[in-house]
Formats: structure tokens, sequence, C-alpha cells
């Protein structure tokens, strides 16, 4: 498929996803209310953890739902992607999972994980990397392209002196010796990882040494080499009455230390997941798959993308909406020889080759309507979180998003909030003239 193919220089628009966003045109991000309706012309994306399931436990409203989207057979009507900043398991996996909790058939064509885009990440599949995060993580790479893998428990056993906060986990009597690695190329941070002091120690070391951590602290060596990470989320929703601390903590830990040692920023490579707007690109490239799959022939115009989390679902959905609008726009401009729009404010990303890096433009859905359910991070009893940073010191309470997206209140106003997911299906499918059966 041509548009796969074109998908291999997709990682330049990943690299530059969190410049892209803070070039965005700050305008409100739009509903599909004005769209024209039709027949065979939408998709839905799904968050999984706050909307489908709470931890391990079905939300009941999923079911329920999941029972509308499917025919007698099983068949899907609409296509249905479910996009998670998740990514402690692989995609067979969690397909599985949704599943058993949704009493529906779910392909792994039809999950994307926080890491999944780094399949087109084919310039660093060579190097050596050192990946962290909890399950799988080395399966979970090879499987992504990565083919020269190093664990942090690798690398612990290789230098059995690096990590010694833990007494009980120090070398005892005589030291053993280093083993020693080749050289590590890039680091990948795929989530958050079990023991914290563990992960961030060995991840300076490596940063602080270019990738050979037997070696002296350099931190005038900058910058470091590459940083590629998953999913940003700070907050999360399982079985606890209140949100759970995820990847996006570690990072704040990881760029905090790094600065306070070096005196210097953590760069990334990358930075994957939700709200990254080629994550978005991604889950649209599936839903196309699926819509050729149930035979449509005609392109999905609008996709819905339903979540509880305003910062990394709404806030996504909305960017992603604001990049296709500007990319209609762009196109409607080229067509009538006005021109592409070369000025920042009408642009989403400034690399040469984030605006075909992707595929054939008019193949794009026209816009992306968000919806937010109350059933996770998110509930009406908690205060407005959209309001503007005021540099009173309680900025962080209102923008959890990463420290390099800039901040736009608008994208994390919703276009609807409803109750729950149930509600959300009904919805879509009254603004798109479908019957319920």
């Amino acid at each position: 498929m041509q548009r796969m193919k074109s998908l291999k220089s997709v990682w330049h628009l990943l690299k530059s996803s969190c410049e892209g966003a803070a070039k965005q045109l700050h305008t409100s991000p739009s509903t599909l209310r004005n769209y024209s309706k039709g027949p065979n012309s939408f998709g839905l994306l799904f968050d999984i953890d706050g909307v489908l399931v709470r931890g391990t436990t079905p939300i009941p409203a999923a079911k329920q739902c999941f029972r509308n989207l499917v025919d007698r057979n099983g068949k899907y009507k609409v296509p249905v992607v479910f996009v998670t900043n998740a990514g402690n398991c692989m995609r067979e996996t969690k397909a599985e999972h949704l599943s058993h909790w949704l009493d529906v058939e779910v392909s792994p064509d039809q999950v994307v994980l926080s890491h999944s885009p780094l399949r087109m990440f084919e310039k660093f599949h060579k190097m050596c990397v050192l990946v962290s995060g909890q399950g799988p993580v080395e399966e979970v790479a090879h499987n992504l392209g990565f083919r020269d893998v190093v664990t942090i428990d690798m690398l612990r056993e290789a230098y059995p002196l690096l990590d010694v906060v833990d007494h009980n986990r120090r070398p005892k009597g005589r030291i053993p010796p280093t083993k020693g690695l080749r050289p590590i190329d890039a680091v990948i941070l795929f989530g958050e990882p079990i023991r914290w002091e563990t992960n961030l120690q060995l991840i300076v070391d490596v940063l602080l040494t270019s990738g050979n951590p037997d070696n002296n602290w350099a931190p005038m060596q900058y910058p470091h080499i590459p940083v590629l990470a998953c999913n940003m989320d700070i907050l999360w929703m399982a079985e606890a009455k209140n949100p759970r601390f995820g990847h996006g903590m570690f990072l704040v830990a990881l760029e905090s230390l790094y600065k306070k040692v070096t005196g210097y920023e953590l760069k990334y490579e990358a930075l994957i997941g939700k709200p990254s707007v080629v994550t978005y690109n991604y889950a649209e490239l599936l839903v196309r798959q699926q819509a050729e799959r149930l035979g449509w022939t005609s392109p999905v115009k609008r996709l819905y993308a339903v979540g509880d989390n305003p910062m990394a679902d709404i806030y996504g959905a909305n960017l992603y909406n604001n990049y296709l609008q500007n990319s209609l726009r762009r196109r409607m401009q080229a067509k009538s020889g006005k021109g592409g729009g070369d000025s920042l404010g009408e642009t989403v990303d400034c690399s040469p080759t984030a605006s075909d890096g992707y595929g054939a433009k008019e193949d794009l859905p026209e816009g992306c309507s968000s919806i937010l359910v109350c059933t996770g991070v998110y509930s009406r009893d908690q205060q407005d979180p959209v309001s503007e940073p005021t540099g009173t010191g309680n900025d962080q309470q209102v923008f959890h998003g990463h420290r390099d997206f800039r901040f736009n209140s608008s994208f994390m106003q919703p276009s609807f909030e409803v109750h729950d997911v149930k509600d959300a299906v009904e919805l879509v499918f009254q603004q798109e003239g479908w019957p319920l059966e």
C-alpha cells in the first residue's frame, strides 16, 4: 500500500511533534456539526483506561455499547480502533484483553499502543538501544523492529556497581567483574518502570557517558545521545478513586534530575503517544484499513475520539483536528492557486517531510471530534480544568501536558461531553443519522 510505504518517513513528524504543537493555529476546536451526513463516512477511536475499563474491571456501559457496534455475526458496523497510551505489552495481548472485556472480537490491527508508531523509526532499528519500562520490553522492542536491544536488567548485570540505592541489591562479598556492553546509541522509554530509582540512575549514567556507563560522567558533552519517549500521561485512571501516576511523571523526574546534574535541558528525539499528532495519523491509517475490510468504497470523512483524559485524549484529538483543518485549508489554497500557506500560523510542523510524510493529503479525514466521558480521569465534580495558566504557582495543576508542548486551553475543550462510552456511541450515531439496533 502506497500510504504504508510513505509512513516510513513519518518519524520526522514524530520527532518534531512537540515543536509542531507550539506552532498550531490557535483556534477553538471545531465540532463536526456542519459536515454533511452520509453513509460509510466515519470512524471511531476509543481510549481504553477510564473509558472501557478501570484497571482490569470493564465499565458496564462498555459492553452495552459494543453490542451496538457489531452485527449479529460479530462484524463491526463501522471502523473501530483502540488508541491507548499503555505500552507494557504486545498489541496481540491487548487485543486479547479487549476481546475478553468487551465480549467482541478485537484484532491486533485495531490496537494502537503508545509505542506502535516506532515501527516507522527505521533509522534507529539498527542501533544499540537501551529500553526502559516494564513487562516484555525486550520482546516489544524486537517486535517493533529494533535489532540490538539492551534492557535495564541487562545493564545492571553488566555493570554491577551502578545500582546501589537498594542495599539488598548491592554486590555481596567480592565485587563481580564488569562484563561490558557495546556502546548504547539511543534510549527508548516505553513506559513507567517498577524501580524508578534504578532506571533513573542508569539512564542518567548512559546519557552522561555517551552510552558507555563504565566511563566517567562528562556533563559537558551535550547534546546527549537520542532519547525517544512513549506515553506522556502524567495521570491515568485505575480502580482507585483518584488518578495514579503515569509515565509522564517518570519523565518529569528524569528531566529534573538531568537538569539538576548538568544544568541542561533533557532533549527528546521524539515524543510519541497521545496527544502527539502522528499517533492519530497512525490510528487513522488503521481506521482506513478497517473501512477497506468492511467493503467501504468512499473515504472516511469524520473521526470521533472518545476519551477520559482532557490533556491526553481531548487535547490530542483537538490538536489532530486542527492539523486536519490546516491540511484541508492548504489543499484548497493549492487548488485555487493561492499557494500552500507557508506562514507558521497555518502550519502544524516545520520539518520539510512532515507535510507529505504521511501519504496523500486528499485521503485525510475532514475533521476529528473529541468526546469526553466522565468515568475516568475527568469527572463533572472537578473544577474546570481548562483555564489559562496564570503564573501564580498553580500552572502545573492546570496544565498536565508535557514540558515541550505549548499550552492552548481551547484544545482541552471537548466537542461533546457525555457520561460514559455508551452515551458517546449513541451521540455519534445520532450525529451521523445511523440507527442503533
